[in-house]
């Protein structure tokens, strides 16, 4: 059988754990069989990322803008412990925080629903879409361990020498601090990539924050958020039937679990990392859960929703083959080549990719499935199987 061609090629980044064992899997039975697969390899390995100070990372980045189309695989984060066990130089920042400082994205997150797994939340009948800010805030935040008490500040130079001054803490003992900021250009950017998308989706805005504690912070968010959307889109949306409105974050986490779903939700970057792995978790599962990292210049980089799935890859380790759901990872595979596929016009691409996606939830839906999903399955799954078995059901319907 000749295989699928493509025109261009897509940035591949690798990456840790569990999830960097399936990637390989995927790409070996699901993808280089029937495409002429054309990437651009970077290794976003814990241990590549420390070796290179990160340069691979922005590397990763320039390949992404240079090339329209980027897929990624789960990366991990260090902290101390991870330090330790891969015996790094440093503490590594997170991946997917340059990445999206780098290209500027809005991250939308959907939830992959199929007929027989049935979630926590009973009213939600439509994919409750997470559009989450991807700049700034914790992400790139800058942080202090204070030894002894002082006196805490917040300080701003300008471009003319003024300064601007307050003071966050007159501290009594040891603490800590710390400082985040964002840019009104990013702000506007996530604003515009929320409603663009909603048109595109035909959906609702919904978008929550809290300033009425954080009063210029969250209310930046607030003001601009509205005005693009009364300067640029109001009419749009009023000609498609959809609506834009605002509400304290804590009021929107409350309207969402009694909605019907259908709807952008759109979230500040911290709102959005946790609450999309909330609905991921209320529809069965972090691994059916879409992410696509959208950016102003038009690129795209598709990825899973979910960490590296650490206590899989210790079992892996130790020989035992292991029940890990890679659907959220195949699904970043046919995001990225059908989003290829469309801006190359390789129709049979996107066919292939739709083809993926059809016999990856089809094989579930027979009642062959993964542990995660089996607990959940109405009715009971017919057999539960390891990642290695699902690809081979899955490879198996596709050469069909």
């Amino acid at each position: 059988m000749s295989k699928i061609q493509m025109k261009n090629a897509i940035a591949e980044l690798d990456g840790d754990e569990m999830t960097r064992v399936l990637w390989k899997l995927i790409k070996d039975k699901l993808l280089l069989p029937f495409i002429d697969l054309k990437t651009e390899y970077y290794d976003l390995s814990i241990t590549e990322r420390d070796k290179t100070d990160d340069k691979i990372t922005y590397e990763a980045a320039a390949a992404i803008k240079r090339l329209g189309i980027g897929v990624k695989c789960a990366t991990i984060t260090s902290n101390a412990a991870r330090v330790k066990e891969y015996n790094l130089t440093h503490l590594t920042p997170s991946p997917n925080g340059i990445l999206r400082g780098e290209l500027d994205g809005t991250v939308f997150r959907t939830p992959i629903f199929v007929k027989n797994i049935k979630g926590t939340v009973s009213c939600w009948e439509k994919p409750i879409t997470l559009g989450r800010h991807a700049y700034g805030d914790v992400y790139k935040n800058c942080e202090i361990k204070t030894p002894c008490a002082g006196k805490a500040e917040l300080v701003f130079t300008g471009e003319d020498g003024k300064e601007i001054r307050k003071t966050i803490m007159d501290m009594k003992g040891p603490g800590i601090i710390q400082g985040i900021h964002n840019m009104d250009a990013s702000i506007e950017s996530f604003a515009r990539c929320c409603f663009t998308y909603a048109l595109d989706q035909k959906i609702d805005v919904w978008f929550g924050a809290k300033d009425t504690i954080s009063k210029t912070y969250d209310g930046n968010f607030k003001e601009i958020m509205q005005r693009v959307f009364d300067t640029e889109y109001k009419d749009k949306f009023e000609k498609a039937g959809l609506t834009y409105f605002y509400t304290l974050i804590d009021d929107a986490v409350a309207r969402v679990v009694k909605s019907e779903g259908g709807f952008l939700w759109a979230c500040k970057n911290y709102d959005g990392d946790v609450m999309s792995d909330m609905i991921a978790s209320a529809c069965g599962s972090l691994a059916m859960m879409t992410s696509v990292l959208v950016c102003p210049g038009g690129e795209f980089e598709f990825e899973a929703s979910h960490g590296t799935v650490q206590k899989h890859y210790y079992r892996y380790l130790k020989g035992e083959k292991t029940s890990t759901n890679p659907v959220a990872t195949i699904f970043a595979w046919t995001g990225a080549l059908a989003k290829r596929a469309e801006l190359d016009g390789t129709p049979d691409l996107a066919d292939f990719a739709h083809k993926l996606e059809k016999a990856t939830l089809g094989t579930i839906e027979d009642g062959i499935m993964t542990g995660d999903l089996a607990k959940l399955a109405i009715p009971q799954a017919k057999k539960i199987v390891n990642s290695w078995e699902y690809i081979d059901e899955i490879a198996a319907r596709l050469s069909k």
